[in-house]
Parts: structure tokens; sequence; C-alpha cells
């Protein structure tokens, strides 16, 4: 695909910011708000923020790692930028769409491309109870905390919690326990795409509780709902031979 307008965004670190100069001194650019490709510059953190700036924007993102792991990022490099974006694959990513209840009664509802997770706020464990679709799965977990995870975001927190790698494509949710004492040898479930999950948090007041959604977090929670949101899709583009589909399934192979 060929794009007759290009934005570069950076993050604030040293090298990122020194790619930025390089970049706009030897390609044309505009502003985000008039281009129709964006590309970025830095690690996972700051691609993770830049969907969520212009996620309605409907511009696809391009990101060259500049920061330390860079799962999502493709390799920097200052030449061949035009071609590279006309070779890219478009991969659609579909957030989750987190809406919870605090202790007050007031409502928040934030978007996650990678996870939402529950996490305890105190020394006391979390108590919650997990609805699927409505129906009661397990009427009390107590644990560190608990987290449902996209595809893409499979290889994140959720694989460091112990959870399964789902490979693009494949229409799962992976629901994970984190560090759960009681049911002790319960390991989480593979959900389909489409399930809505509740989690009910068991004396909220006495183990308080917190949902974070990406960078979003809400802290003292009595009840949060998670389900994936098809009506928006931030559009990552990926060098062929390093598609984030490859990439996910090559990290199943690690050791």
């Amino acid at each position: 695909m060929k794009f007759k307008s290009i934005a570069f965004v950076a993050a604030r670190q040293k090298k990122a910011q020194e790619a930025l100069e390089q970049l706009k001194a030897r390609y044309k650019n505009v502003p985000p708000a008039q281009a129709d490709v964006i590309v970025v510059l830095g690690g996972d953190g700051f691609m993770l923020r830049a969907l969520h700036k212009y996620m309605h924007r409907d511009v696809p993102i391009f990101g060259m790692n500049r920061g330390s792991i860079g799962f999502m990022m493709n390799t920097y490099k200052e030449t061949g930028l035009l071609k590279r974006l006309e070779r890219a694959e478009a991969i659609t990513l579909h957030p989750l769409a987190m809406e919870c209840v605090d202790t007050r009664g007031v409502r928040t509802r934030a978007l996650a491309i990678n996870e939402v997770s529950l996490l305890r706020e105190t020394r006391l464990a979390a108590k919650l109870c997990i609805h699927v679709d409505g129906q009661v799965r397990l009427e009390e977990m107590i644990c560190d905390g608990v987290l449902v995870s996209t595809p893409a975001g499979s290889t994140a927190y959720n694989l460091s919690a112990h959870g399964p790698i789902v490979p693009l494509g494949a229409n799962l949710l992976a629901l994970t326990p984190i560090s759960a004492f009681r049911p002790r040898q319960w390991k989480g479930a593979l959900l389909p795409g489409k399930a809505k999950i509740t989690f009910e948090i068991l004396d909220p007041r006495e183990r308080p509780v917190s949902a974070v959604a990406d960078g979003t977090e809400v802290r003292r929670v009595k009840r949060v709902d998670v389900m994936e949101d098809r009506s928006v899709g931030p559009v990552l583009l990926f060098d062929p031979e390093h598609n984030l589909e490859d990439r996910i399934v090559r990290e199943q192979f690690l050791v």
C-alpha cells in the first residue's frame, strides 16, 4: 500500500529523539492529524500509548524499535522506509472494553490493547467471584489478582503470569489468575472472543482491588465487566518477514 503523508512521533528517550530528527531530515512529514500513516519510534510502552492516542484516527501505525524489547515494533532503519511501508502487512487489533463500578458508585470505561488486570491494593489477598456470560464459573477465588488478555497482549503480562500464548485470529481471550491461593490448582481458561467476563469483588472495602486497562487504573472497584470491543480496531503495520503473527508463534518456542 502507498501512503501520501507520513507523521513521525517519538518517545522522550534520547535514542528515539535522535531517530526522529534523522527521519524528519530524510523524509517529508506532516503532523499526525494530517497523516495517512504514523511512524512510531520507541518501545512497546510508547507504542501502546500511541495506539490509544490515535485509535480513532483510523490510520495505520508502523513502529520502529528505539526502546528495549520492541515486541510490537519493527527493526529501526533510517533508509528504505517508503518501500517498507508499501510492503508492510496490516494487522487489526480489537481492544478489550473495561467497564467498572467503584465502591462510591462511580462508573468508568476504558479500552485495553493488551489486557485488563485486577490487582489487590493491600496486604490482604483479593476475593473475587468470576462470571462468564452471566453464569458463575468460580464462586470465590483468593488471589493477588486476575487478568483478561487479548491475543496481541498474551505475550506480555499474561505470559509473565504463566498464561497461555494465544495466536492472532484464534478469536480467544486468555483468563489468567495471578498468584491464586484458592483454588490452588486452577490455571485459568481460554474463552471465546465474544465472551463477557464479569468480576465481582467480594468484600471490596476490607480487601480493595484496582482494575487496570493498559494505562488506565481505577481503584477500589466492586464490579468489573470485560469484553472485546469490535467497534474499534487500530491497525499495526509489520515487515512481512517479521509480522506479529509470526512473532507470537515463535515466542512459544523460546527456551
